[in-house]
């Protein structure tokens, strides 16, 4: 088992669960951070830490495709090991229906 980044996580990217995770599996994209599946030592600590609700562990039904698109970004994007502010209007896309197909980016964000 792993933990996923979500698409709740789109235009939201809170980092509360950078400064937790023990191993520094995440990995910042534009507009979203993803969780390196081979990294990641499935010790949870990151999912309650989450506002958005966007991490899940990848026994969840329905996840399939967002373990892909963790493991394929977590290759390309850098790794970011330190909590940076979310996104000024952050809150106005939390819960907010089709994220991914209107709002993903596949570029890389800053990291550390």
């Amino acid at each position: 088992m792993t933990y996923v980044v979500t698409d709740n996580c789109i235009k939201c990217k809170y980092m509360d669960c950078v400064e937790v995770c023990p191993v520094d599996c995440f990995y910042e994209g534009e507009n979203m951070l993803v969780i390196h599946p081979d990294e990641c030592i499935d010790c949870g600590v990151c999912e309650p830490e989450c506002p958005a609700e966007a991490i899940k562990p990848d026994t969840e039904p329905g996840l399939e495709s967002w373990l892909t698109l963790n493991a394929n970004y977590s290759k390309s994007w850098p790794n970011i090991t330190q909590k940076k502010d979310a996104p000024a209007d952050a809150k106005e896309w939390d819960g907010v229906a089709n994220k991914f197909e209107a709002h993903f980016s596949a570029n890389a964000g800053s990291g550390d």
